[in-house]
């Protein structure tokens, strides 16, 4: 059987495991609202015998509750009738695989046609479970819907891989798989929150607030021994390409670059600015990536959105005891 015809069966199989989870997989950690249209819309994994070297079925958590709202982006390996399908889910840690993986139709076969979004038609995400690793990778289609890149999981550990596309004459999606690193692994605390970040001798300086369920403006400015960047060079269709993530779940957040390279309004620095809607409260990771003197850069923050509720304390055991009169009295024998 040729390759489109074998993807094209197990894609039939996702569409029964997937069927009735549609908009659930893997329960979605944080509460709060989901995020509007603007933003970028849990898996479960085949068994052995409908993809031979793939791992072995996770069975999906309950479905969160129906709000009417989309799903935020990555939570799902399965939406709209398109489906993300790797080749493999596990790979060496600290060897370089050419990870290959499909998207597959509606009608059951790999898409071969994509629009062209910030300058690439896919976008390959992949970031650790914990979120201190992160990497941003352009696969290429080789035929026959088959996309291939070179990946590298620097660590034992489970990561997250999202492909955000467009499928000619269909919307955006953000379809989201994990992968595994077998291995012992010591999951890192999350990073604090910061307004600074560090790297390769830049600093990049966050100003503004994340708000639940609005639209928030984001000015990142940067700079390089002790002066601004005014010279950044454009990457992906701007001078900066920013992917937000929520701790917890790893919901995916489309956001939204202001102008663009070459419109007449936009400078080269050193401030960049972006419109980010999270859909709820909670600490979330940015990755802002940007390109100065040939070379594309990485900074990462930090940011909370909104308070998050006080942890609940212990009742003394005076409090928790019933009274005699509450225990006793009150009630008839």
């Amino acid at each position: 059987m040729n390759t489109p015809a074998r993807l094209g069966a197990y894609a039939l199989g996702l569409v029964v495991i997937f069927g009735g989870a549609l908009g659930a997989g893997n329960a979605v950690g944080a509460s709060g609202p989901a995020p509007t249209a603007d933003a970028h819309p849990i898996h479960a994994t085949p068994t052995a015998s409908q993809a031979g070297d793939h791992a072995t079925h996770t069975d999906p958590a309950p479905a969160p509750a129906t709000t009417g709202k989309p799903v935020p982006g990555g939570l799902q390996v399965s939406q709209d009738g398109y489906t993300l399908l790797p080749q493999t889910l596990t790979l060496q840690p600290g060897k370089t695989t050419d990870f290959r993986f499909s998207v597959i139709g509606p009608d059951g076969k790999p898409v071969t046609a994509y629009r062209t979004e910030h300058g690439k038609r896919l976008h390959l995400i992949v970031v650790s479970r914990d979120l201190g690793s992160f990497q941003h990778l352009h696969p290429e289609l080789t035929g026959d819907g088959v996309w291939s890149v070179k990946l590298t999981l620097p660590e034992a550990g489970t990561y997250r891989a999202f492909a955000d596309f467009a499928p000619e004459g269909g919307r955006g999606l953000t379809l989201g798989v994990d992968l595994q690193a077998p291995g012992a692994q010591e999951p890192e605390a999350l990073p604090a929150t910061s307004r600074t970040a560090t790297v390769d001798g830049y600093t990049v300086t966050l100003d503004g607030d994340l708000t639940p369920g609005a639209s928030s403006r984001l000015t990142l400015k940067v700079g390089k021994d002790g002066h601004p960047v005014a010279d950044l060079q454009p990457y992906l269709g701007a001078y900066g390409h920013l992917v937000a993530l929520r701790a917890g779940d790893l919901a995916y957040l489309h956001v939204h670059p202001d102008g663009e390279p070459g419109d007449g309004k936009t400078p080269p620095g050193p401030r960049i600015t972006f419109y980010a809607e999270v859909p709820s409260r909670g600490d979330y990771r940015l990755f802002l990536d940007f390109q100065h003197e040939g070379t594309v850069r990485t900074a990462d923050f930090t940011v909370r959105a909104g308070e998050l509720p006080a942890p609940a304390t212990t009742p003394s055991p005076a409090a928790a005891t019933p009274s005699a009169s509450a225990s006793h009295g009150d009630h008839d024998h």
